[in-house]
């Protein structure tokens, strides 16, 4: 009879040794296809996600940022801002006591009234001068030669006389000779008296003529004399007309120094107000006051740093990455960044600029390399990213906040370094407010 229990037969340990074998091996296939699995998966992120990415953390925001300084020295009048206050391009931001700078204004000025002054009256007073030294001239030139005419006339017609006197010097002799023969004729009666008294008369009236000539000769002679001092007192005149006309040069290099200091006398007007609206100290971009050390009563010299202006709209982002990592970088890549303050918001940018040097090239005490025992360390190449568009107002990036940078490398088709009219087209993009 049975017992009505199982009696176990010699296969059971067997039987169970080979179910925990089987057990331990799907076990193993299992581990075996999931760590392939996640080898796989692994490979396919770093494909697809990482391989074409670099990344740091080691990045920060900046900007542009702008020192408000004073221009002129001066005693503060006026703050009208504070920290963290909105300003535009040309706020007033500080005034200074005005009270030196308009007693400038208005004592420039009254020197500038008396110079205009003084040159108006010189400037009056060329074209009298220049008239009367032209009227002076030219009758001066007239009176020479009238002068030179009458001088002329006087020896033409002393020549005549000459030749009327050889005329009539002939004449006389002629009478000379008929009078004396006709008086030989009538003492010896071959001729009449009467052609004797004719002879005679012939010679009188000859001796007269001659006589009257040389009179004529003489005075012509004297007042050939006289013209030829009239001349000479003429051209004397017209040397001290024509002397005078250096007034009317010395009249004229008058007016232009006075035009000079006239003209300096406006530029230190120009520099008097210009000092002047300096007292009023204007934002030179817009953007948020920042560093605010001065209150009213402070006296502040030209240079002092008083505040400064952060343009947060122009914010950009310096992520400084390993050397080893920019290999693939290129200028224009896009780039996401997250910003700690705002946990889970990214923002977009692309690469602007790689830095000529690494960090500590350009650090105040750089690395000498060359000396001592050295450990080579992987550096860190600063790289500025623009964001695509500013930040919005509810998430706004503050200058220094800590950033994370991941920077596309697929494109790889940009330049490495920066080109003339990139570095222009930055240069007046860094200028706008």
């Amino acid at each position: 009879m049975s017992s009505g229990k199982d009696i176990p037969t010699g296969e059971g340990p067997a039987e169970s040794d080979r179910a925990n074998n089987k057990s331990r091996t799907l076990r193993i296939k299992a581990g075996g296809s999931v760590l392939l699995v996640l080898v796989i998966a692994a490979s396919i992120y770093w494909l697809v996600f990482k391989r074409n990415y670099v990344s740091t953390d080691d990045a920060y925001a900046r900007a542009d940022s702008a020192m408000v300084s004073a221009r002129v020295p001066g005693t503060v009048l006026k703050v009208l801002v504070d920290n963290d206050f909105a300003v535009s391009t040309g706020q007033p931001l500080i005034e200074l006591d005005p009270a030196d700078y308009k007693i400038a204004v208005d004592k420039a000025k009254a020197v500038l009234d008396g110079d205009e002054a003084e040159l108006k009256a010189a400037e009056t007073m060329v074209p009298p001068v220049n008239i009367q030294t032209s009227s002076q001239v030219d009758a001066a030139e007239a009176a020479l030669k009238a002068a030179q005419d009458a001088e002329r006339q006087t020896g033409h017609n002393i020549q005549q006389l000459k030749d009327t006197r050889a005329a009539t010097a002939a004449d006389l002799a002629q009478a000379e000779r008929d009078s004396k023969r006709f008086e030989t004729l009538s003492v010896s009666g071959a001729g009449t008296q009467r052609q004797h008294e004719q002879a005679e008369t012939a010679f009188d009236k000859a001796k007269a003529q001659l006589k009257a000539v040389d009179a004529q000769i003489a005075a012509l002679e004297s007042a050939l004399s006289g013209a030829s001092q009239q001349v000479t007192r003429a051209r004397a005149q017209l040397q001290t007309a024509i002397s005078g006309q250096a007034n009317v040069y010395v009249q004229a290099r008058k007016v232009e120094a006075l035009q000079a200091k006239r003209d300096k006398s406006r530029a230190e007007l120009e520099a008097a107000r210009l000092n002047l609206s300096y007292c009023v100290i204007a934002g030179p971009i817009e953007g948020y006051i920042a560093q605010k050390n001065i209150q009213v009563g402070d006296r502040v010299q030209p240079g002092q740093a008083m505040m400064a202006v952060v343009p947060l709209s122009t914010v950009y982002v310096e992520a400084n990455f390993k050397e080893t990592q920019l290999t693939n970088v290129r200028i224009g890549q896009p780039a996401s960044i997250l910003a700690d303050i705002y946990p889970g918001y990214t923002y977009q940018g692309k690469v602007a600029g790689i830095r000529a040097g690494t960090g500590a090239a350009f650090s105040l005490i750089p690395p000498e390399n060359a000396t001592g025992n050295w450990i080579k360390i992987v550096q860190r190449i600063p790289v500025r990213i623009e964001l695509d568009q500013p930040p919005p107002p509810d998430h706004p990036l503050r200058v220094g906040a800590s950033l994370d940078v991941t920077i596309n490398v697929a494109d790889r088709s940009g330049p490495n370094l920066l080109q003339t009219t990139r570095i222009t087209t930055l240069s007046n993009s860094s200028e706008k407010p």
